[in-house]
């Protein structure tokens, strides 16, 4: 594919977020890391950067770093989501909630799948405390996006990595599971655990950025072309944005110059995106 920009594509991992919560992530980012981050949080921002670059609608993916937060964050991504066309928004929960009625309360009110930034919030996708939000999840027939992987700094936590994210797709066959990142570090892990259960996801975001290799250690073309067409409607294009520090056209470019064939350049922009919605 030689297309420059993109056309009609879905963003399938975009974080929109209060001002005061988003500062507080950039903050521990760049902490942690150095990154700095030239790109817009606020709504019309992000939606004016995301059309620029081909974007027909986005992935809005809060996440609850501590209990008693989850609801009004949720409340306050449906609201914004309520004053868009573009944005399809997620919900969150901490397993220190009392997490039934806040899920069952977001999926109520519109919320279309749930994320969970996995080392952040201190839940893995096998914890017991989450079994209701799964539960509801199966019930309402919604997807459930995981940060499963240990990249970028999350090595050593306790609440990341294959196994778990094994775990939950076993015990939950019927519920949609993205991982984030393409899984990565453990990337070859976590695409060989999509080949062999159909509810399992991919996204692309970050890790299969032209600008990856200068913020970690990993390398986007250690990932064959085959992948892309095997688990064709199964990997979906995402990018972090706006918590990304590099250009938004990082992290489609590459992808465009990969030797695809027309379905799998579909699946991946768009298709993919709506079977793991539950649109096809």
């Amino acid at each position: 594919m030689t297309d420059e920009t993109l056309s009609g594509a879905t963003d399938v991992h975009v974080h929109l977020m209060p001002d005061r919560l988003m500062a507080a992530i950039r903050g521990a980012l760049n902490e942690d890391a150095g990154w700095e981050f030239p790109h817009p949080t606020d709504r019309e921002g992000i939606e004016a950067e995301l059309r620029e670059n081909g974007v027909e609608r986005y992935c809005a993916l809060p996440y609850a770093h501590k209990p008693d937060i989850a609801a009004d964050l949720n409340e306050w991504v449906l609201d914004r989501a309520s004053e868009s066309e573009m944005c399809v928004p997620f919900a969150t929960v901490h397993g220190d909630d009392d997490v039934r009625p806040v899920v069952r309360e977001a999926f109520e009110a519109g919320a279309r799948g749930l994320k969970f930034q996995c080392p952040v919030q201190r839940v893995g996708p096998d914890d017991p405390r989450l079994d209701p939000a799964f539960e509801l999840a199966a019930e309402y027939d919604r997807p459930i996006l995981f940060h499963a992987g240990t990249a970028p700094m999350f090595r050593d936590s306790p609440h990341v990595g294959v196994e778990p994210f094994r775990s939950f797709l076993q015990s939950y066959p019927e519920v949609r599971a993205c991982a984030a990142h393409m899984g990565a570090f453990e990337t070859t892990e976590f695409i060989e655990t999509a080949r062999n259960h159909d509810n399992a996801f991919l996204d692309t975001c970050f890790a299969m950025s032209t600008a990856v290799g200068e913020y970690m250690d990993f390398d986007p073309s250690e990932i064959d072309d085959s992948v892309f067409e095997e688990l064709s409607g199964r990997v979906m294009y995402g990018s972090d944005y706006p918590n990304i520090p590099h250009p938004y056209r990082a992290e489609y470019e590459g992808l465009l110059q990969r030797d695809l064939s027309d379905a799998a350049f579909e699946a991946l922009f768009s298709g993919a995106a709506e079977r793991f919605l539950g649109e096809r």
